[in-house]
């Protein structure tokens, strides 16, 4: 991604060779009006309370001014409206942009949330700076610090705000980004899931069981909140989907080169922690009742098809796009993508035993990309050949784990085309 490198990680072999130079230092990272339905129950709640209703009354006054304005335009024009000074000042402020974005663990603050970030015509560089606001809001504070449990809300309330949202010119890259930074979190989402009782889960909640296993993934870092995405707001419109946010956001050479990226470097990431035989060394499946054990490679099988689908997604986005007109210009598309991508991932030669925090995987050292960069097939088997070799996985492991990967790329750039 564009806003700098990652060290070598603490744990890994410092005299691997992966055909690259040695890794850089890493760099440092690159008010809401309510809405109708917050209105009619505040204004059911001040009927009650007169006195309170008069003090609200005054407050709301001495605001009136960071109301948007929106500016006229010509006949052949959409109106715009302009971002408040307040609004601007949260893409410069990361923790109260966090607050401004944190919807509450019950989602009260939700329609807020909703209220600030979508506008349809922002003026000027307007949905840049919201995309800005949505990174400060959701981004750790470094590389190897976690994301907190308001980072995280924050992360769930924008991609159910923007569910179906068509994104203002210049927002899709930011967003991209925080996406990026809950790679682990938004590549495990399949459906809404009504025992998802949170939008994020504290780390607490997230740690693996006595038999090494936790359905928010593999190789978390301790002390990190996540955010689940699968959790849904009974009896409302409060749901998030990240793949529809994926679509949406594939639209845009930036951010589509900030998450192919971010899949790229989670695959590593995730192969280098595997033992030599492909398995998570910290699962321990137990027999149970009736005799059945898991077998101690489900869970990676299954997070590489996850990988493959999230990839192969992209790539059927831009084939639609290409077709319908959307891409224009696939060609001038795919060049811009290249210039936006840092590089190829590969991982270390030696296991890595280390669990650094999600804002880490997407900001790792990337090497020069080989071959065509948009042979995303190509770009992902070959990781997974040169870490195989590298570990002297067994043959036969190795053509399972690269069989579950190209089978589901495959299906997920057919189900579009």
């Amino acid at each position: 991604m564009g806003d700098g490198g990652q060290a070598r990680e603490a744990g890994a072999d410092g005299n691997e060779d992966l055909g690259q130079d040695a890794p850089p230092e890493p760099s440092g990272p690159s008010e809401p009006s309510a809405s109708a339905g917050g209105r009619r129950r505040l204004a059911a709640r001040l009927r009650k309370h007169p006195l309170l209703g008069s003090a609200v009354a005054l407050a709301l006054l001495a605001t009136v001014t960071t109301v948007p304005i929106v500016l006229a335009a010509s006949e052949d024009e959409t109106p715009c409206r302009e971002l408040p000074a307040a609004t601007r000042a949260l893409a410069k402020d990361p923790a109260a942009a966090t607050r401004a974005l944190d919807p509450g663990d019950d989602l009260a603050r939700f329609d807020a949330v909703r209220d600030l970030l979508v506008y349809e015509h922002p003026c000027g560089d307007g949905g840049e700076v919201l995309g800005r606001i949505v990174d400060a809001a959701t981004r750790a504070t470094g590389f190897q610090n976690p994301h907190t449990l308001a980072q995280a809300r924050g992360a769930f309330a924008v991609a159910a705000a923007l569910n179906g949202v068509e994104l203002p010119d210049g927002m899709a890259p930011g967003v991209a980004r925080m996406l990026a930074q809950y790679v682990v979190d938004q590549h495990r989402w399949t459906r809404s899931d009504d025992d998802a009782v949170r939008p994020a889960v504290p780390a607490e909640e997230a740690g693996p069981d006595d038999e090494g296993w936790t359905t928010y993934g593999r190789f978390l870092a301790p002390g990190e909140a996540h955010a689940d995405f699968e959790h849904t707001q009974p009896y409302s419109d409060i749901e998030a989907d990240p793949e529809q946010l994926v679509a949406e956001l594939a639209k845009d050479p930036e951010a589509f080169a900030i998450l192919y990226s971010a899949e790229r470097a989670w695959l590593a990431y995730y192969l280098e922690r595997l033992d030599g035989q492909g398995r998570d060394p910290d699962y321990r499946p137990k027999p149970g009742k009736d005799g059945y054990e898991t077998p101690d490679t489900y869970w990676v099988d299954s997070d590489l098809e996850h990988m493959a689908d999230r990839v192969g997604a992209l790539m059927k986005y831009r084939a639609r796009y290409a077709r319908d007109g959307t891409i224009a210009d696939v060609t001038a598309f795919d060049a811009a993508v290249g210039r936006y991508t840092p590089g190829v991932y590969l991982a270390h030669t030696a296991q890595v035993t280390t669990r650094p925090p999600m804002a880490g995987i997407a900001a790792r050292y990337a090497g020069r990309v080989r071959g065509d960069l948009m042979d995303a097939r190509h770009q992902l088997l070959r990781v997974v050949s040169f870490w195989a070799s590298a570990r002297k996985v067994p043959k036969a492991r190795a053509d399972v784990m690269r069989q579950a990967i190209d089978d589901r790329y495959v299906r997920a750039l057919w189900l579009t085309i």
